[in-house]
């Protein structure tokens, strides 16, 4: 990084720090929409579910006596996903946001060093 100044290395290592963290936040998103479906889809095989319904307890599976608790708690689960892959919704966009702008920045500033190294 010879001849850039140091706010241009400053820029360029925040850029290299959103561009981690956007990283992070998608692949949390990904995971949590993959939870968030595999709970959607339990909650449909419980209501279409005629017979014993068993539930997974650590390594173990338990019957369920309270359909209708294990469902309220399924629901609750299904919320709770749902309100943290808003979340992590939002901070993707406003990182992909800061991402772009110090993009922009860079670019604006490595084109006008170039330019002043070519006169």
């Amino acid at each position: 990084m010879n001849g850039i100044s140091p706010q241009l290395q400053n820029q360029i290592t925040q850029f290299q720090q959103v561009q981690q963290q956007l990283q992070n936040v998608s692949t949390q998103k990904v995971q949590m929409e993959a939870q968030l479906r595999e709970l959607q889809r339990t909650l449909e095989e419980l209501g279409k579910a005629t017979g014993d319904v068993y539930k997974s307890v650590g390594s173990l599976l338990m019957k369920v006596d309270d359909r209708e608790a294990l469902r309220l708690d399924i629901e609750d689960s299904v919320e709770t996903m749902d309100v943290r892959v808003k979340s992590l919704d939002r901070q993707e966009k406003s990182l992909r946001e800061k991402y772009q702008s110090l993009q922009e920045t860079i670019n604006k500033a490595m084109g006008n060093a170039s330019a002043v190294a070519e006169q």
